[in-house]
């Protein structure tokens, strides 16, 4: 058994000799290099690449005969939208302009750039029919069901001859 000698024996400071990093919190740590990473994206990549696409919020809503998709794109013009159906996905890209603004600004936290918002549709919807509206800086896109789709209301007829009484 003398052959597993156990670390603690070892007091000449090895344990000591582990990297310094880890004497800090690794979570500051880990913030700090998100930070320098999507700062380093962002020198990088200029703002203007299509790559780093955001996605805008989104509500879908479903009545008995369509699809509704609403979705926030405060002010967005209609000519700066694009919306396609590509078999049975639904994507929407555009772009935000920036602003041109006077004087210098103090803390920016709307998206601008190139958007792009995916939606897989379910199978049975009328890719056809599919249509968009804006107002108020919100796109509803409305995606009609096919008739396969739609509740059918089945009339229940009542059988005339009621000569059995279950009592």
């Amino acid at each position: 058994m003398g052959m597993t000698t156990p670390v603690r024996c070892h007091r000449g400071g090895t344990m000591q000799e582990r990297p310094l990093g880890w004497a800090r919190n690794p979570l500051t740590e880990f913030d700090q290099l998100l930070s320098e990473m999507s700062g380093l994206i962002e020198s990088t990549v200029g703002g203007a690449a299509p790559a780093v696409a955001w996605t805008p919020l989104a509500d879908v809503t479903e009545s008995d005969d369509a699809f509704y998709i609403e979705i926030d794109l405060p002010g967005v013009k209609n000519k700066d939208i694009d919306v396609e159906v590509n078999g049975q996905e639904l994507v929407v890209t555009g772009e935000i302009k920036e602003k041109e603004r006077k004087g210098g600004l103090r803390r920016g936290a709307r998206r601008t750039g190139a958007f792009e918002y995916r939606l897989r549709l379910p199978g049975e919807v009328d890719t056809e029919k599919i249509n968009g509206q804006m107002s108020d800086g919100v796109l509803t896109i409305t995606v009609p069901k096919a008739e396969v789709a739609k509740p059918r209301h089945v009339e229940i007829s009542e059988k005339s001859e009621s000569t059995e009484s279950s009592g």
